[in-house]
């Protein structure tokens, strides 16, 4: 029998933690979770309401009144708020600009990381974001810090976003990694670190695939 870990991965803005994961995750049989994902349907439903994004009461009371669900397909995991396909509309330049500012509120966080934990709480998972390993996860058998140079993060999403049909160029993109790490790493609530008991990885030269590699291998040790 295939021993049921837990699989932490954390990472910057653009470093390819989602699709790395996803590609892990299938690999192995585990569960994918995307916990970025979460924050973005959150960000996305503040946004459409109007809401104060510095407003964490408000946010609190949206997100308590919230469902999300995340559901997996055969064209990777689907996002769904209060029953609503959000798929594609969390992935917009907007929701993307304004994320870091949810993702900082205390009270926002505590209601995620314990969906997260729960979803994850019968192991063979993977689960990827900025502070599995160091707050939703502390337990997890297996952790990877993830990274790359914000040059080449910038690249990745620039094609990413050109497959969207979504327009950007790559110095603005440069600009705007750069300063979502500047404020993931600096805010109260779980910043971004990598955990003492992390792998660090770094990607910048790897293909998606080879980093995937890397994990499985990592993974198989674990589960053996």
């Amino acid at each position: 029998m295939v021993k049921q870990i837990q699989i932490a991965i954390d990472g910057p803005a653009g470093a390819g933690k989602s699709t790395i994961a996803k590609i892990v995750a299938e690999n192995l049989g585990f569960t994918y979770i995307d916990t970025g994902a979460m924050y973005r349907a959150v960000t996305n439903k503040a946004m459409s309401l109007n809401i104060d994004l510095s407003d964490a009461n408000s946010l609190k009371k949206m997100l308590l009144d919230t469902s999300i669900i995340l559901e997996p397909s055969q064209n990777g995991q689907l996002v769904f708020v209060d029953g609503k396909n959000v798929t594609e509309a969390i992935r917009s330049n907007e929701v993307t600009t304004n994320v870091s500012e949810v993702a900082a509120h205390a009270s926002i966080r505590e209601i995620l990381v314990a969906k997260q934990q729960e979803l994850a709480a019968l192991g063979g998972i993977v689960m990827d974001g900025r502070d599995i390993a160091t707050h939703v996860l502390k337990d997890a058998e297996l952790k990877i810090f993830m990274s790359a140079s914000v040059e080449e993060r910038a690249k990745r999403r620039f094609l990413d976003n050109e497959r969207r049909g979504i327009p950007s160029t790559i110095e603005k993109l440069k600009k705007e990694i750069a300063l979502r790490d500047q404020l993931d790493s600096q805010r109260e609530a779980s910043p971004l670190i990598q955990a003492e008991d992390a792998i660090y990885l770094d990607t910048t030269e790897l293909s998606i695939e080879q980093a995937a590699e890397e994990i499985l291998k990592l993974a198989k040790q674990q589960m053996e």
